[in-house]
């Protein structure tokens, strides 16, 4: 599987915060292999195809001794998936390229359903024909982002295959680091060296080295904040490849990378995250009834435990973030109404960067023009929270003041079972 994913500058590391709430940048594998490709890096052949007779003439054109056949679908899991045509696994190992046309017939058009997918699971509209390699031997590699070090560095061990980070805590000795110095880029003393540090030998340790400095290319020609290949692995027949890969794009690069972002697969992303990114909003759907309304996932988070704690299930959690306009309170609101499950609103905004008096007029337009019919709670603190009160006071309107969070989770709670 390939990963590419366009973080938000500012963000930790964790994803809990943002400056500016943005959608992920998703790509499917074979879009991901296409972008390595062209920058040199050495990835499996592979051919792309929508229909059962592409995919069958794909796995003869490709003559391996070995094929695999995945479905192409952004969720996870693909392997133990099942699809509504009764075939089971989205992903297929063959010999016989004779069975890949009807492997594919099974495959698209259907839909696939794994963990990760909902439960009616997601259609498979492209299927990636590659050749199989076997791996002798696997690493690790990555490029990132390294604040201690104000630029890039590279990250490698000989132990691939796993969890980075397990390999970090039982054996700390097997991770090495290299700074990059962003003004020469990688040099070849250090390509060389992390190559040997890699495990690869003699004429592999050259190819190794290579691949190393057309991966650091890419870093740089993508606007990455991070390149991270596991595993970087070694074939039976001496060839260092990139089976696994996740990128993460800086989304500030956007105007200049327009190319990459053009790319960008919404086929799977969810209709009222799209509607929510077109406002910058983040939204995240959830099973409860109790609708989140807030600015910072950190404060999401903590008001969705909170309501949690008194007895209630959130519905959703939207993050305003900074900079907010009364038309983004106004559209926020036609999210949160539009979800049926929905039964009480719960706004809680701490104004640092927001001025609560834009979040009262926001809500008290919202209201009277979305004829709101479910309870509202409503928690500001910060930036102007007295004129807020007051416009959310004297607007008439059913609107209940919470003094602090755990009054505003425990009044929201409270409504419904009302």
């Amino acid at each position: 599987n390939f990963f590419l994913i366009a973080t938000t500058a500012g963000a930790d590391r964790a994803g809990c915060t943002w400056l500016n709430p943005r959608r992920w940048l998703n790509l499917q594998e074979y879009q991901s292999k296409k972008l390595m490709q062209e920058h040199g890096v050495a990835v499996q052949r592979f051919y792309v195809a929508d229909t059962a007779s592409d995919a069958l003439d794909a796995a003869k054109r490709l003559n391996a001794k070995e094929i695999v056949l995945k479905a192409q679908i952004l969720a996870g899991g693909r392997g133990k998936g099942v699809f509504d045509s009764g075939l089971k696994g989205g992903v297929h190992l063959t010999k016989d390229p004779a069975v890949v046309g009807d492997l594919a017939s099974k495959m698209l058009g259907f839909n696939l359903i794994t963990k990760q997918t909902p439960k009616d699971g997601v259609k498979v509209k492209t299927v990636m024909v590659a050749e199989a390699l076997d791996i002798s031997r696997e690493t690790y590699f990555a490029i990132l982002m390294d604040r201690a070090c104000n630029g890039p560095v590279m990250v490698g061990s000989p132990q691939g295959g796993m969890d980075i980070e397990e390999v970090a805590a039982s054996t700390p000795e097997l991770i090495f680091k290299e700074a990059i110095d962003i003004f020469e880029g990688v040099r070849d003393d250090q390509a060389l060296r992390m190559a040997a540090n890699l495990g690869f030998k003699e004429s592999l340790q050259k190819q190794a080295a290579d691949q190393i400095k057309k991966l650091y290319d890419l870093f740089l020609k993508v606007d990455a904040t991070q390149v991270e290949v596991n595993p970087l692995g070694e074939t039976p027949q001496g060839q260092v490849v990139c089976f696994d890969a996740k990128i993460n794009f800086d989304d500030n690069a956007e105007f200049r990378q327009k190319a990459v972002f053009a790319m960008d697969d919404m086929t799977e992303s969810d209709p009222t995250e799209m509607e929510a990114a077109k406002w910058d909003l983040k939204y995240i759907g959830m099973d409860g009834n109790i609708a989140c309304f807030v600015n910072g996932a950190g404060l999401a988070m903590a008001t969705c435990d909170i309501i949690d704690l008194h007895g209630g299930k959130p519905a959703n959690f939207l993050d305003l973030g900074g900079g907010v306009k009364e038309r983004q309170v106004y559209e926020a609101f036609k999210l949160l109404t539009a979800d049926p499950k929905v039964e009480a609103i719960l706004v809680n905004i701490f104004g640092g960067i927001v001025n609560c008096a834009i979040i009262a007029n926001g809500i008290t337009k919202a209201c009277r023009e979305l004829e709101l019919k479910v309870p509202l709670v409503v928690r500001l603190e910060g930036t102007n929270v007295h004129e807020a009160k007051s416009i959310l006071r004297e607007s008439g309107l059913p609107i209940m003041a919470a003094d602090n969070l755990d009054d505003a989770a425990r009044k929201a709670v409270a409504a419904i079972k009302k």
